[in-house]
């Protein structure tokens, strides 16, 4: 029997298919043989094939387990169809449970071992099947699925027959938006409820201030600001995707926009500043709870009233109350409001350890456990007095951003805990960072605080997302996706690991390995762009209430009188521009790739691709300057022709950027918008177009060129 020739033929390498059937058709024994056996292979090969699949199939957030054990026989094609159906289905207020086909089932299970969001999800040949306990645990089982989908089509593979069981390590996994300095397109907010349920986010915290159009005081809302129905509809859009939005209206402190209106100056606490509230003022009260009551009306599905109530001392107009006894006093007139509404009252708890005289001893890396012990054991006194003023039915939000780790945070949450206070954490993925976070999206501090969440069994933690300084949005996603896989699942991953994962569930597979990072590598320049064309200690978002900005903080430019002086003066910059020139055009030549090879998200690389560009500005404006401080008369006029030109260079920069950032944001304030005092320098606080706060100082680099180039 010649098995070459069947195998060759089965395995598609036969050429000579007519010759070798006239070779067995006449003899009906040997048909017989070469038949069965042709079968045999058949099964062979088809069992090989679906075994030998080289899809690579990543969830993020990772399940508990996932074990692959072949290919399936369902086409992306063909279940993606009935998994937008289920979607539909589940997102129109129905139970997944009462949703069945022949390719999609779910179950309910009501002795399910796992806790409330679980599932589990077994995929057969032709089959898939979703068991959970609840509604909420079956579409976290669809949400998983739909990533199998889409790493099925993207790598035209099939699905894999597989079974994962699934349930995350935190309850309640919350997204911060801050809108207090711009909002984003209405649109852009029900696709960032899409992405967040993808990754199992269950919770929004939006914190509101004046982008709400109050109707009880409609005085605090902006012009631009969203109506009470807009933010309803985005509720019941997220509520409809298992995830819940609960409204932060700030309160005794950050209460500048407010205060800032005429009509309110009696309200506070210091005359002559709009940042807190008296608390001893009924009138405060009346103000505050006309905003929870239309706050409460835009997010009826809230379970939390966020109070806010960090960063604030008060006086009560010099009452001779105590900082301390003057926010409880606060504290708790609104902890019973929100009980009174049936939710549960959430406050940053910095005040109270500040007041107290703990507070510095958390961020102090160098301090042993036994010396933080010390400082409490002296200062905890000042905390214990007034332990009987503290609100039970509030939730104490530890804020820590870098370095929650350390003995004194861990110090800080124990005090809560040991007086029977629920105490939940917050950390961060966007504080004060300039155009793109940094530290790698602030990875190992989210780690880090989730861990210590989970090891505390707590029943949360928020993801802030500070609106200060005001990067876009897209370049919060890698946090984002960063907080969901730690919450979920602790650390199951290395930081490189899950950069991978996101980059795969980001933009594709082809995007996964390390050859394509670019996201780290753009961190160092953006962080050297700040400040690039600026004097030492001269900081961009300080520059507002000098009277000369471009003689006080500009960097000086040469003078053809004296050739390298300017170059020895400004020899780091120049080094650093130079490094920063090759580094980020190796970076946008990453992001040219990555466009052509991603398959969804081309949005977010034009966005990583705008901030590029306006890093690429200072570093070669920098180095111009260096030319035009050679002694050759040569390259002093190059350099001059350059600097001639740099206006119409960033004009087209600039304008770019701002035809990028448009698509999803709303780029400038209102024209009568009123600024506040802005008494924390937020950039994006300090003029009312985009361009005019985001790159105040490329425009003054560019006038002083004007002025003092011939």
């Amino acid at each position: 029997m010649d098995f070459g020739r069947i195998t060759d033929f089965l395995s598609g390498n036969s050429q000579d298919f007519p010759n070798f059937w006239k070779t067995i058709h006449p003899n009906p024994m040997r048909f017989r043989l070469y038949s069965a056996f042709a079968f045999l292979l058949f099964l062979i090969f088809s069992c090989e094939k679906k075994s030998q699949s080289n899809a690579q199939f990543i969830i993020l957030p990772s399940p508990v387990s996932f074990e692959i054990k072949g290919s399936s026989g369902l086409k992306g094609d063909e279940v993606e169809l009935v998994f937008q159906e289920a979607k539909s289905h589940f997102t129109s207020r129905q139970s997944l449970a009462d949703f069945q086909n022949e390719l999609i089932s779910f179950v309910l299970v009501p002795e399910f071992d796992a806790n409330f969001e679980g599932y589990v999800l077994e995929i057969s040949d032709r089959k898939v099947e979703i068991e959970s306990s609840t509604d909420a645990g079956l579409w976290y089982g669809l949400m998983t699925l739909g990533q199998l989908l889409e790493d099925a089509k993207d790598q035209n593979a099939p699905l894999p027959i597989c079974t994962i069981s699934d349930e995350p390590a935190l309850a309640y996994r919350a997204v911060h938006l801050d809108v207090k300095h711009h909002l984003e397109k209405k649109e852009y907010y029900f696709e960032l409820m899409d992405r967040f349920a993808a990754q199992k986010i269950n919770a929004v915290i939006v914190e509101i201030e004046d982008k709400l159009q109050y109707e009880l005081q409609p005085k605090v809302g902006s012009e631009d600001a969203f109506s009470i129905e807009d933010w309803k509809e985005i509720s019941e859009y997220a509520l409809a995707r298992n995830i819940r939005i609960s409204p932060l209206v700030q309160g005794l402190g950050h209460a500048s926009f407010i205060l800032k209106h005429k009509e309110y100056e009696p309200l506070r606490d210091d005359p002559e500043s709009d940042w807190a509230f008296n608390p001893l003022n009924e009138e405060t009260y009346q103000v505050q709870f006309d905003l929870y009551e239309d706050a409460l009306k835009a997010f009826p599905y809230a379970n939390y009233l966020h109070v806010g109530g960090d960063e604030v001392h008060t006086t009560g107009r010099n009452s001779g109350k105590s900082p301390l006894e003057l926010q409880l006093i606060w504290l708790n007139r609104v902890s019973d409001y929100a009980a009174q509404k049936g939710l549960t009252p959430i406050f940053w708890d910095d005040m109270p350890l500040k007041n107290a005289g703990v507070y510095r001893s958390i961020y102090d890396r160098e301090l042993t456990a036994s010396q933080v012990d010390s400082i409490w054991s002296v200062n905890e006194p000042n905390l214990n007095k007034y332990i009987d003023m503290f609100p039970k039915n509030c939730v104490y939000m530890r804020w820590n951003y870098d370095m929650p780790e350390s003995p004194g945070n861990n110090r800080a949450i124990k005090w809560f805990t040991d007086n029977d206070f629920n105490v939940m954490g917050a950390t961060a993925g966007q504080t004060r960072w300039n155009l793109m976070p940094q530290d790698q999206s602030n990875t190992n501090n989210i780690r880090d605080f989730a861990l210590i969440s989970i090891r505390n069994k707590a029943d949360g933690l928020l993801l802030t997302l500070w609106d200060d300084d005001s990067p876009h949005f897209e370049l919060y996603q890698r946090g984002i996706s960063i907080f969901a896989e730690y919450t979920w699942a602790g650390e199951k991953r290395s930081r490189n690991e899950l950069h991978q994962a996101y980059r795969q569930r980001a933009f594709g597979p082809a995007l996964a390995s390390d050859e394509h990072e670019f996201i780290n590598a753009l961190e160092g320049p953006v962080a050297d762009w700040k400040n690039m064309l600026l004097d030492k200690k001269r900081d961009r978002n300080r520059l507002r209430k000098l009277k000369n900005p471009i003689e006080e903080a500009l960097i000086s430019l040469p003078n053809p009188d004296s050739a390298g002086v300017w170059t020895t003066r400004y020899q780091e910059k120049i080094e650093l521009a130079k490094a920063n020139l090759v580094r980020v055009d190796s970076i946008l030549q990453r992001i040219q790739v990555s466009k052509k090879r991603a398959v969804r998200n081309f949005y977010t690389l034009d966005v990583y691709e705008q901030v590029a560009h306006a890093v690429q500005f200072s570093n070669r404006a920098i180095l111009t300057l260096a030319e035009l401080d050679e002694p050759s008369g040569e390259k002093r006029a190059q350099a001059q022709a350059k600097l001639a030109g740099m206006e119409a260079e960033w004009a087209s920069i600039q304008s770019k950027v701002e035809e990028v950032y448009g698509k999803t944001r709303q780029l400038n304030k209102p024209a009568d918008y009123l600024l506040d005092q802005d008494h924390h320098v937020h950039l994006a606080n300090q003029a009312l177009n985009f361009s005019d706060w985001q790159f105040y100082v490329e425009g003054l680099f560019l006038e002083k060129v004007k002025r003092e180039v011939r």
